[in-house]
């Protein structure tokens, strides 16, 4: 009898078992709550009387649920191989974020969590995005308020790449377009969610871009609307550039060391046994 290794299929460092599904449903749900809350709250609720102790408030539970999060991901296979790889990403993601900070938004670590989530998927995804912000914060010094929103919409955008169609068999030029588009796209995404964590507290902004409590559902979005075109498009659309030219020019071979590291660590590789040749 011998022992083969069957590695056809891309390998994935974390597989997303009932509970980290629950885990992470539940706190995207609550992300979703922290972000969109000025547009799902009625101008009568009396949250918007809160409105100042919301990032703190909703900063401690998003911290505490990425947390079970991750231990739960953790506990459906985040085995030693997956824990060195998950570091050097995260190290290197982290240390590319600063050499584009305040630069009209040329953030290079965008377009390595695209090809990471694409090649370890999803769940790999959503804590690779999540560990990268918390580390980059603490190298920049950008530790506050709103580093659990960073953390939640950079786990998101992380986890989509690895969502994206085609995992096993789509290769070459039409993945690096594929993946270029979702950057494009993402990049803009994660601006806009950003916006959102912070828009409700720029109470120094005109009237007519700030968020008021008494408008309607509709005035809010045009104000959303406006503010964003008015503070972070430029620095949205720089991000996205930036991610489509490091995807097509630089993708190619990372994609191949990425997979190449993915099958000599083995993450999940199933072993099946066959008769030796007589």
């Amino acid at each position: 009898m011998t022992t083969t290794v069957n590695t056809e299929r891309q390998a994935r460092a974390i597989r997303l078992g009932p509970r980290s599904l629950l885990a992470l449903a539940l706190v995207s749900a609550v992300g979703v709550a922290g972000f969109g809350w000025p547009f799902l709250a009625p101008p009568t609720s009396t949250l918007n009387a809160h409105a100042q102790d919301a990032p703190w408030l909703f900063a401690g539970l998003l911290v505490l649920l990425v947390a079970v999060v991750a231990a739960t991901i953790s506990e459906s296979g985040l085995g030693p191989k997956a824990v060195a790889m998950l570091g050097v990403l995260a190290a290197t993601g982290a240390a590319l974020r600063p050499i584009g900070a305040g630069t009209a938004g040329l953030e290079p670590m965008f377009f390595l969590m695209v090809l990471s989530g694409r090649v370890l998927g999803p769940g790999f995804g959503f804590v690779l995005g999540s560990v990268t912000m918390f580390a980059s914060a603490l190298l920049t010094g950008g530790v506050g308020p709103w580093l659990p929103f960073q953390m939640l919409a950079m786990g998101w955008f992380t986890m989509g790449a690895g969502l994206l169609p085609g995992a096993h068999r789509l290769r070459g030029r039409a993945e690096l377009w594929l993946l270029a588009v979702y950057g494009f796209l993402a990049a803009f995404a994660y601006g806009t969610v950003m916006n959102m964590a912070g828009w409700p507290f720029m109470s120094a902004l005109a009237s007519n871009i700030s968020f008021s409590p008494d408008a309607a559902l509709p005035d809010n979005l045009a104000r959303f609307l406006a503010y964003c075109l008015a503070t972070s498009l430029g620095w949205d659309l720089g991000r996205a550039l930036v991610t489509v030219a490091l995807t097509l020019t630089l993708g190619s071979p990372l994609l191949k060391a990425l997979r190449r590291a993915t099958r000599r660590a083995a993450f999940e590789a199933p072993v099946t046994f066959a008769d030796a040749p007589r």
